[in-house]
């Protein structure tokens, strides 16, 4: 019993959370996560480029 307030207070979060505008700065978190450039994100490494790093 007491279940409904508790899953009516998730489901107001999860809509504050699907619907509101964030504003992220992606530059920002891409620094602070260590990617090294836009390339590695979009393009990554392929089964043979991992194998000859591994043999390194």
């Amino acid at each position: 019993m007491g279940r409904g307030r508790a899953k009516a207070k998730q489901t107001k979060v999860a809509r504050q959370l699907k619907y509101t505008n964030h504003n992220i700065d992606y530059d920002r978190l891409r620094e602070e996560l260590g990617a090294d450039s836009p390339h590695d994100e979009m393009y990554p490494a392929t089964a043979s480029e991992q194998e000859s790093e591994q043999a390194r």
